[in-house]
């Protein structure tokens, strides 16, 4: 008679307990869920390293855009200092030039007198008439410039009275003769026209004042009387 070793796969071997309606598949041990809980939370002491990086970061960007204001207004000054220099040299270079070509022109003068001399008493002729014209031609074109007219109000600033004289013709100083006439460069005169001058005769301006009330009494009668 055999026996039966319990638990050996017998019919009569226990099965887990399984709840009704349930599967076979249920009573299945079931395997770890992996664990949905975070990591360790980042220690306080990191979060303030960090913020203090950002700080200096900051502090040092602002001192670099504080730095680069600085070094523009540095550079745009001396773009100014050197744009006045560059105005100051130009301006002391034609200041320069004009008194050269003043100096060399005054001393031309008298020769161009003696030109003009010539022209007017009519020995301007042959190659001296074509050394002369050359003369004038190339002072012009440094800028020289004749002034001086007959006839033209006398002006202490430009013109020199050599000689004087009254003429009833005139009814103030007035240029009546040119000597010598005055030569400029653009503003500045190099030399002034000499000339002889003739102011109104003391009787006429007189004469003019006294019947000057004559003349008002008249126009407010109405005329002189008639008979």
């Amino acid at each position: 008679m055999t026996e039966e070793t319990p638990g050996l796969g017998g019919e009569n071997a226990e099965q887990p307990d399984v709840p009704s309606g349930a599967t076979p598949d249920d009573a299945a041990p079931q395997s770890a869920e992996p664990s949905t809980q975070e990591g360790p939370a980042a220690p306080a002491g990191d979060a303030s390293k960090v913020s203090a990086q950002d700080v200096g970061l900051t502090a040092q960007l602002d001192q670099v855009r504080t730095a680069l204001n600085e070094r523009t207004a540095d550079l745009q000054r001396l773009q100014a200092e050197y744009q006045n220099y560059r105005r100051r040299v130009e301006r002391d270079r034609v200041q320069v030039k004009e008194v050269a070509v003043a100096s060399l022109l005054t001393e031309l003068l008298p020769i161009l007198d003696d030109v003009g001399r010539a022209r007017e008493h009519g020995e301007l002729v042959g190659g001296f008439k074509s050394v002369g014209e050359s003369l004038e031609t190339v002072s012009a074109k440094l800028g020289l410039q004749q002034f001086g007219k007959e006839g033209e109000p006398f002006d202490p600033m430009i013109h020199e009275a050599l000689m004087h004289s009254y003429a009833p013709d005139v009814t103030e100083t007035t240029c009546v003769a040119i000597l010598q006439p005055g030569y400029r460069i653009g503003e500045r005169t190099i030399r002034p026209a000499r000339v002889a001058v003739a102011e109104p005769q003391p009787g006429a301006q007189a004469s003019d004042t006294a019947d000057a009330p004559e003349a008002d009494a008249e126009k407010e009668s109405g005329g002189p009387d008639e008979g």
